[in-house]
């Protein structure tokens, strides 16, 4: 795994787990184990903090919300659910993969992603129905897409597995960055110059765009001492 620096364009300028909700196994394609909702706990706001869990074979990856150019992008669909008002999900830190020559983003063998669901009435339970579509890999690369559905009422118990994700997350840290942003025929370059010590290994910098999804280009990174220098394009 290389070193990951995640890089939101701003510069413009212990309990019992709760029970799980999983997918039909023979609905599932091979390099899949499972995929499931896991239950979670109330939060003092009265959100929901809940998670999906998606197990793979062994040497199986899927992809990370910015998948680079070799893969393939994660869809969710929450249309079909009742009493929901409002998802945020919390990302947990990827691994950077080469794959045929390409960059990719994601996860070797399992991803779980924390979700906090808000109820538009909280004093009702809520009728989460999740439609996913994203990428698995091995050698090749499949589209998968899976129906999932949780009834959420009462107060839930913690999960350690929702918890770790949860703090396995890349911070945002516009304060170690400094940007240039260029116009292109077709979009713009952007620069960043991040003041950061060396790893002594290969790394790599992602671009994001914390709005409107865009295209983004595979980054090129040098590194000058302490400034880690890297350079993408958003189209």
């Amino acid at each position: 795994m290389k070193p990951l620096l995640a890089l939101p364009v701003l510069c413009v300028a212990l309990g019992a787990a709760p029970p799980a909700i999983a997918q039909q196994m023979d609905d599932l394609p091979p390099g899949m184990q499972r995929a499931e909702v896991l239950g979670g706990w109330q939060t003092p706001s009265g959100s929901r903090m809940v998670a999906l869990r998606i197990a793979l074979d062994a040497g199986w990856k899927t992809y990370w919300r910015a998948p680079g150019d070799a893969g393939i992008p994660p869809q969710f669909n929450f249309a079909r659910s009742e009493n929901l008002a409002d998802v945020t999900f919390f990302w947990p830190t990827p691994e950077v993969f080469d794959q045929n020559g390409m960059r990719s983003v994601g996860y070797d063998d399992e991803l779980i992603l924390p979700i906090e669901i808000r109820p538009a009435d909280p004093d009702k339970p809520i009728s989460l129905s999740a439609d996913l579509d994203f990428g698995i890999c091995q050698e090749i690369c499949v589209p998968v897409s899976v129906a999932l559905s949780a009834d959420l009422d009462g107060p839930g118990a913690p999960d350690e597995a929702i918890r770790t994700a949860l703090l396995d997350r890349p911070e945002p840290r516009p304060d170690h960055a400094r940007c240039m942003i260029e116009p292109i025929s077709d979009g713009v370059r952007v620069t960043a110059m991040m003041d950061l010590p060396p790893t002594g290994q290969e790394e790599v910098a992602l671009f994001e765009l914390a709005s409107t999804p865009v295209w983004v280009s595979d980054s090129v990174a040098h590194r000058d001492g302490n400034t880690l220098t890297a350079m993408a394009e958003f189209v």
